[in-house]
């Protein structure tokens, strides 16, 4: 499978890459896709929620009322779930929500990703590119270069480029990630995967392994 290399312009360059059909053409495996996102997403909680039960809830443990001859229900404390400002029943607690997936797995569902991408034609290879400044007007540009502004785009670079990842912030619907740092949820929210020409051999060797 061959894909043309793309200069900031979009015009071809004349040069072509070779995209592995065991990263880039295999059958998607959706439960795979399931588990990775779900992992990703479960592991940005904080888990910190919390309310209080009737054992914490500060008030006086004086028996409210009589036991019997109200003509009402018993009631023993002021803490209790029933009354206004009581405790909560089953309330959240601080928890860890991450869990752990086999490596071999996650890297099925990166593959899957990859594989969906070309298969919807939204998988683009772009020449290396470098800005010898952050500003947002360059990397805007290259989108409207690339007839890419109105969407969401991952660009993945092959190592870390400050400028590039600065002149991307503020763009909402724009994000750059290096190949080791690119994931499963992140291939799926963007609606057009951009490669740079040597972040795809790097990119073949992680998943490969």
């Amino acid at each position: 499978m061959e894909l043309a290399v793309i200069n900031q312009k979009g015009e071809d360059t004349g040069r072509k890459v070779q995209l592995s059909e065991e990263i880039f053409a295999i059958a998607p495996n959706d439960n795979a896709i399931y588990l990775d996102v779900k992992q990703y997403l479960a592991n940005q909680r904080q888990g910190t929620h919390k309310s209080k039960e009737r054992n914490e809830i500060a008030g006086s443990t004086k028996k409210i009322k009589k036991q019997k001859g109200t003509g009402g229900a018993r009631a023993g404390s002021i803490k209790s779930p029933l009354f206004r400002g009581g405790g909560r029943v089953f309330g959240p607690r601080p928890r860890d929500y991450s869990f752990k997936l086999n490596k071999k797995l996650k890297q099925l569902a990166r593959k899957s990703a990859l594989s969906y991408k070309v298969k919807d034609n939204c998988l683009s290879i772009l020449e290396n590119i470098s800005f010898d400044a952050p500003k947002t007007k360059n990397y805007l540009a290259l989108l409207n270069g690339l007839a890419l502004s109105d969407k969401k785009t991952l660009l993945v670079l092959p190592e870390d480029n400050k400028n590039v990842y600065l002149s991307s912030r503020n763009l909402p619907k724009a994000k750059v990630v290096t190949v080791n740092d690119v994931n499963t949820y992140q291939l799926l929210n963007a609606d057009h995967l951009v490669l740079c020409e040597d972040s795809v051999s790097k990119l073949e060797t992680i998943l490969s392994k």
